[in-house]
């Protein structure tokens, strides 16, 4: 009988009502720059490295090539949540509408499952580089290169397709209001009168695949690096050795620890209070910190964007020799 009535009162939401960050007066005028500010700085940054990648010739290898791969990402992504968050804070109705919801969590599911995917294939980048140096750019070819990405890129848009069918082919009833910053999964779950097994079986299974795979290649790729470095006798060669994997191990850490806390567990377990915290990390917080930290240690790049944006001269690569572990910063 409940569940009768609750399928009488099932109803297709024209719109939803996004909660945002904070309802506080106070905050909004905080929040709002300090967002802004972020932004901004995420755009600049991720720009420059597209840039600095692409008009360098220096620059033009692997390593680059996928770091160029992950600046759009980061771009995409946070302008796929950012405008809309900006909104929130300065109008009185909170409002998305229902087509906007869907593509929404669409695009920014995407972008982030092609990030998990492609912070695995750098990881393998690496593992030839310092493994396998002598064979580096035969290995890692041109070719090889796209169509790494390419796959890093299908990964995420079969994840997008799977978990945004699904999770819009339930009803929802009752408030419309989501208790978040973005349109995502669990907030959703969270609305819908329907029965989400299936939802958390995919999103529990996919984020094994698109997830868990990739961060074990990770682990795996940096255990046999890890052996090739404490080989090296000299101690500054195994400190370069380890500078080439310090900013990549970073950046890993940031977004796979958030990401699968997010997402990777059952739905039971959601606050969405305390997993709104953990969400700004990885979509706000991240994008703006991974330009700093593949530059303040990566000589290349530093050089190149002294020579691109102070100099305006683009130097031409000085060897066409393979990439040995001393060529490489990152």
């Amino acid at each position: 009988m409940n569940q009768y009535i609750m399928r009488v009162n099932q109803t297709r939401f024209t719109d939803f009502i996004i909660l945002g960050l904070s309802d506080s007066a106070d905050l909004k005028a905080f929040l709002f720059c300090t967002l802004l500010l972020i932004y901004a700085l995420t755009l600049a940054g991720n720009v420059a490295i597209i840039l600095v990648s692409r008009m360098d010739q220096c620059l033009h290898k692997p390593m680059y090539f996928f770091l160029s791969n992950l600046s759009f990402l980061d771009i995409c992504y946070t302008s796929t949540t950012m405008p809309k968050m900006l909104q929130t804070l300065l109008v009185a109705r909170k409002s998305i509408s229902f087509t906007g919801c869907v593509t929404q969590m669409y695009f920014f599911l995407a972008f982030v499952g092609t990030e998990c995917v492609l912070l695995g294939i750098m990881s393998y980048d690496r593992f030839v580089a310092i493994c396998n140096p002598l064979r580096y750019s035969v290995i890692m070819s041109r070719k090889v290169c796209i169509n790494l990405a390419a796959v890093s890129w299908f990964s995420g848009l079969i994840n997008s397709v799977v978990h945004t069918v699904f999770t819009f082919r339930l009803h929802f009833c009752g408030s419309n209001n989501i208790n978040y910053f973005y349109c995502d999964i669990p907030p959703l779950l969270s609305l819908s009168c329907d029965d989400t097994f299936i939802n958390e079986v995919l999103l529990l299974s996919i984020g094994v695949f698109i997830g868990w795979t990739p961060f074990v290649c990770i682990i795996v790729s940096y255990i046999y690096i890890i052996v090739t470095i404490m080989k090296i006798r000299s101690t500054e060669g195994r400190q370069k050795a380890f500078s080439t994997c310090a900013s990549h191990l970073t950046v890993v850490v940031l977004y796979y620890g958030s990401t699968i806390f997010n997402y990777v567990r059952p739905i039971s377990t959601y606050s969405l209070g305390k997993d709104r915290l953990i969400s700004v990390l990885y979509s706000v917080v991240t994008p703006m910190l991974n330009p700093l930290i593949y530059t303040l240690k990566n000589e290349d790049v530093k050089r190149a964007i002294k020579k691109v944006f102070y100099k305006g001269v683009i130097i031409k690569p000085l060897t066409n020799d393979p990439v040995l572990i001393t060529d490489v910063q990152v």
